[in-house]
């Protein structure tokens, strides 16, 4: 699909020299963890996957097996062969917060700025564009499956969604910026609790960001994404502080 192919263009591009393994391994858990190949589907062939990361089927291979030593990928044979994405994903590592805080610095602070920036400036940019049925069919298709997530899969569907409003901006460079900053929050929204009521809360808040995108208006969506992270901000510096 049109939109998927975004995803994929935003993040299996080209590594930066030096560090090839390492940024191959990054960009692989990217798109599994932000929820742009699920589990259960196939990755793209390690060919084209080469071509579009830039470096060698070798390092391709190196990064696939540190995936699947790790729990993330497993390789198939045969005719309908490939690399998949497991059913069942290993569960992030809790940190303690205090450590966290310890280890962040001011690195908190800069995400949620920087995340705030990325994300109300998406969210405004796609309610500004003419958006295809296609692209209309994707952002409400990702809301659907965040809503109907179960408790272990909701911060991947949740990370989808966000990504899906940044790829209906039409900026592959700010949908590759959201998804680096939605990795490095990730981590810190994993250490701490899925609160029931703040999971209702976000669901209401996520129909109001599309219902302002499909209905285009910008001032609308631009205004809901920034009460919608401004949430996520208080609780973050709630539990981390």
């Amino acid at each position: 699909m049109v939109e998927e192919a975004r995803a994929g263009e935003a993040l299996f591009r080209p590594v930066r020299a030096g560090n090839p393994f390492e940024e191959t391994v990054e960009r692989l858990l990217q798109s599994i963890k932000l929820g742009v190949v699920g589990p259960g589907e196939r990755l793209p062939s390690e060919r084209d996957l080469a071509a579009r990361l830039n470096v060698s089927r070798e390092t391709l291979r190196e990064a696939i097996r540190a995936l699947t030593e790790a729990g993330y990928v497993e390789s198939r044979r045969g005719r309908y062969g490939g690399t998949f994405v497991n059913t069942r994903l290993p569960r992030p590592k809790r940190v303690g917060a205090k450590k966290l805080v310890r280890e962040l610095g001011d690195g908190l602070e800069d995400a949620l700025v920087l995340r705030g920036a990325l994300e109300v400036g998406a969210a405004e940019a796609a309610a500004s564009r003419a958006l295809g049925v296609e692209e209309r069919d994707h952002l409400t298709r990702c809301l659907a499956d965040t809503a109907a997530a179960k408790l272990t899969d909701y911060r991947r569907m949740d990370s989808r969604l966000h990504l899906a409003v940044a790829e209906v901006s039409g900026s592959p460079s700010l949908t590759s910026a959201v998804a680096d900053v939605r990795m490095r929050l990730n981590a810190l929204l994993d250490a701490i609790p899925l609160l029931e009521r703040n999971i209702v809360h976000s669901d209401e808040q996520h129909q109001q960001i599309v219902d302002a995108i499909l209905a285009g208006d910008p001032a609308a969506a631009r205004a809901a994404m920034q009460l919608h992270l401004a949430g996520t901000a208080a609780l973050l510096r709630a539990f981390l502080s």
